[in-house]
This record gives structure tokens, C-alpha cells and sequence, in this order.
């Protein structure tokens, strides 16, 4: 039951995000972004964006901390191939793990659509170049890899202070990355909005898948 409930709402932001995207590419749609490119949202996201101002030293560093969740993952990734090597069997790799690399797929295959079709590009132009915006990339991983970190972290180690600090870090962290790339100009409000979505969409997915290989698990099957 509790794998069902989990996918239900996992499935459900992830429609959530499809209806956000639609609204964003039909809803108060002008043309104010760079070089007269539409913007949905318009009169919020300006508004946000003449708020908060473009804050280019907080966009690198949040540019930079984007680089945790890609280590986050070359760690499980590592963690997987110890397995495979030692194990000497695909099949005999612990199944989370293997979901885990399916989830990290599917997170940059979501990347990569968006960046072959964009919704929106930036407020501003970065390094002179015209980006696409629409979800934040940076949004999008931090949010789709730190649930699982604290998840495995769970799952893997039994020592309490262990999992309390890295869910105080993983959260904190977080945080401080969403509210990063909010305010530091380089996206619109409502790119942030359509990361939140999709991420935690994904990963209840994934949440789910692991509930399920457990529940079997435990009844043998």
C-alpha cells in the first residue's frame, strides 16, 4: 500500500509539471525576456526578477556546489561497479542501486529534452550566450539526487548520527541551492517552480520502485 500511495503522488507532480509547463508556454505569455523572447508568467516573473536583481557571485557559487550531486552520483555509480565486479553478476547487484542508475538516466534525459527544446531562455545572457532556462538544470539535480543520498544513507547505515547529519546536510544544503538559483537572477521564479515538480516527481517514483523491491522481499517473493 505504501509503495502505491508514493507512486500516486509521484505520478501526480510529475502531471503537476506537465500542466505547468503548459500553462508557462500559454499564460500571460509576452515578450520580455532576452532579445524579445516569450516569457510565460510574464508579469510575475519580471516582477520577481526586478525584486531580487542578478547576483553573479552567488550564481557561481551555486554553479559550482552543482558539482555535489554529480559527485553524489559518480559515488553510487562507483558503489555499483564494486558490486558488479565482486559479484560478478549484474543480477546480483543490489536492485536499489541498479534503480538508482535508471533514476540518474532518466533525471539527464530530462535535462537533455529541455535543452533541445526550450520553453524559455535566461533573463539575462550567460558568458554572451542565450541558455535555455526552463527547467533549472541546477534545480533539477540537487533536488533529484539528495533525496536518494539521504534514502541510501538510511537504508545503508545504522549508526543514527550518521543518517541525522546527512539529512541536516542534505536538506540544508538543498535549501540553500534553491534559494540560490532563486534569487541570484539567472532564472526565471517559475523555472525554479517547474524543477521542484519534476524532481520530486521523479524521485517519488523512484521511492516507490524501492518500497516495492523491499515489500516483495520480504515476502519471498
Amino acid at each position: 500500500m505504501k509503495a502505491k500511495r508514493v507512486l500516486l503522488i509521484g505520478i501526480s507532480l510529475l502531471a503537476a509539471f506537465v500542466l505547468w509547463t503548459f500553462m508557462i508556454m500559454s499564460v500571460d505569455v509576452q515578450n520580455v525576456g532576452q532579445q524579445g523572447t516569450a516569457v510565460g508568467f510574464a508579469t510575475f516573473n519580471t516582477w520577481f526578477h526586478q525584486l531580487t536583481g542578478v547576483h553573479m557571485r552567488l550564481y557561481v557559487v551555486t554553479d559550482w556546489l552543482g558539482l555535489v550531486p554529480i559527485a553524489v552520483c559518480i559515488g553510487f555509480g562507483a558503489l555499483g561497479l564494486v558490486q558488479l565486479i565482486c559479484r560478478k553478476s549484474l543480477g546480483k547487484v543490489d536492485p536499489d542501486i541498479i534503480l538508482l542508475g535508471v533514476y540518474y538516466i532518466l533525471v539527464i534525459f530530462g535535462y537533455l529534452v529541455f535543452e533541445m527544446i526550450p520553453i524559455n531562455y535566461r533573463p539575462i545572457p550567460i558568458d554572451g550566450y542565450m541558455e535555455a532556462s526552463y527547467p533549472s538544470s541546477t534545480t533539477l539535480l540537487v533536488l533529484s539526487v539528495m533525496p536518494t543520498l539521504i534514502l541510501q544513507i538510511k537504508r545503508r547505515r545504522k549508526s543514527k548520527i550518521i543518517k541525522y547529519n546527512t539529512y541536516s546536510i542534505a536538506v540544508l544544503f538543498s535549501v540553500f541551492m534553491v534559494i540560490g538559483r532563486l534569487v541570484a537572477g539567472v532564472h526565471w521564479a517559475t523555472d525554479i517552480i517547474g524543477s521542484i515538480l519534476l524532481s520530486f516527481g521523479l524521485f517519488g517514483i523512484y521511492y516507490a520502485s524501492v518500497i516495492c523491491i523491499d515489500e516483495r522481499k520480504d515476502n519471498g517473493i
